[in-house]
């Protein structure tokens, strides 16, 4: 291993993934906003926005998965010095969020003639038809903005795209407080008002991207103008597909796991929601390693560097373990104070300082697991990628997660030890097809 080459290859990663973690924390703490503003109104409010953002993150991570692919295509042109087909991708890219978006709003559309077969709270579900019609109509500009950031991060301009989702941030608050109590002119809509808010936030957000795209003089280069073909369009989707199909099938499996911590009772419940949200707020900065690293991958490939696609990989891999190990000493060393820095019931902080032990193993191997697979994804290496994590989250983690709760005598703990050896196992797996696909390449 050249270590040289890694340690000129770390600057290069963490000024990518920087941005990258800022747009992530930007985009959370969109749904954070509305559930925060109208936490006044009552529990009614608070339990539509929950229901509501569990069928959309499911869908908002199908979308971004499947978009991402955008980054890697755009990152390898620019990597090979190709500007000319940079628009092509990005005009392609756009028509695709369109339709992605379209069909996206469609899906929950649909969902939400299910909802009440499933036996949802009567009273939740007549709150809720505006904020969920605005919440399916959200998913068109979410669409199309992705793919501006993803093309805006792979020419090396990722802070353009961070600005734009905490600008969606900022809008949306004077817009929340406005539409939610009906302050001046504006009516009071309540729940329904947070959901517009949210959608004419990321609307704008959307409409400063596309004049930023079409009247900024660094833009010129990106604005040429090419066909959208449904060639270019059709590869787009099948490259992004798989990375779809994960994520969703990585949503889902975390959705039951919740919901089978819930068997253990409301205080596992409440233990658990409060480790996941701190697990979920450490994790963002191997999320975004993950993002940086198949970014750089994929320039890499376009410029023909092969030969410097493992040291990308042990750069991100570094940056990703220390954070982790600080984190993981953290959790299990304070994993009792900062869960009382949340709650004082002292029998969820004992249920969350327990998962909180576990999660500090979690979170090292799906870092790994995480960095690894950015990297296969920068290679445009998706499909066995998607398999190998489907089976670990659905063949082993849940099933083996359940047992260890159950018949282990885990409880709740339990659960998420069987997401660690699952991750494991996948980390290992992505880190194996990494390192023979380097091998193919150098042939």
């Amino acid at each position: 291993m050249n270590w040289a080459a890694v340690r000129a290859e770390v600057p290069g990663i963490f000024g990518l993934a920087v941005p990258i973690v800022a747009g992530l924390a930007a985009s959370t703490l969109l749904g954070v906003t509305d559930s925060v503003m109208l936490a006044p109104l009552g529990p009614v409010p608070l339990a539509a926005v929950g229901l509501t953002s569990s069928v959309a993150i499911i869908l908002f991570a199908a979308i971004y998965g499947l978009l991402s692919a955008l980054s890697v295509r755009i990152g390898a042109a620019f990597g090979a010095g190709d500007q000319r087909r940079i628009p092509l991708l990005l005009r392609n890219g756009l028509a695709l969020g369109g339709l992605v978006g379209a069909g996206g709003a469609a899906a929950m559309g649909l969902v939400w003639f299910a909802l009440p077969l499933l036996g949802q709270p009567p009273e939740v579900l007549a709150t809720m038809p505006g904020y969920w019609l605005s919440i399916c109509l959200l998913m068109l500009p979410f669409s199309m903005l992705t793919v501006f950031k993803s093309a805006f991060e792979a020419v090396g301009r990722p802070w353009l795209g961070t600005g734009l989702a905490f600008l969606a941030v900022v809008v949306n608050v004077p817009l929340n407080y406005g539409l939610i109590w009906g302050i001046g002119p504006l009516p009071q809509l309540g729940l329904t008002g947070a959901g517009i808010a949210s959608l004419l936030a990321e609307a704008i957000a959307l409409a400063v991207a596309w004049i930023w795209w079409a009247k900024a003089p660094g833009m010129r280069r990106l604005r040429l103008r090419r066909p959208v073909q449904w060639r270019e369009m059709r590869a787009a989707f099948v490259e992004g597909a798989p990375l779809g199909a994960l994520y969703v099938a990585e949503t889902g499996a975390m959705a039951v796991g919740t919901f089978l911590v819930g068997t253990f009772g409301t205080l596992a419940l409440a233990g658990a929601q409060v480790a996941l949200s701190v697990g979920g707020l450490l994790y963002m900065v191997p999320l975004g390693v993950a993002g940086a690293v198949s970014i750089r991958v994929a320039q890499a490939k376009g410029a023909g560097a092969m030969a410097g696609l493992r040291a990308i990989v042990v750069a991100a891999l570094i940056l990703v373990l220390v954070w982790l190990t600080g984190s993981a000493l953290l959790l299990a060393l304070a994993g009792e104070a900062i869960a009382a820095s949340i709650t004082d019931d002292p029998r969820v902080i004992a249920v969350a300082s327990a998962i909180f032990v576990v999660f500090a193993t979690m979170q090292i191997a799906d870092g790994v697991q995480s960095t690894t697979l950015g990297a296969l994804r920068g290679m445009s290496d998706t499909g066995w990628p998607a398999i190998v994590s489907i089976v670990a989250y659905w063949g082993v983690a849940l099933p083996l997660g359940w047992a260890l709760a159950r018949i282990g005598g885990f409880g709740a703990p339990g659960i998420y030890m069987g997401f660690a050896v699952a991750l494991f196992g996948a980390g290992a797996a992505m880190t194996w097809r990494f390192l023979r696909r380097t091998r193919e390449e150098l042939r």
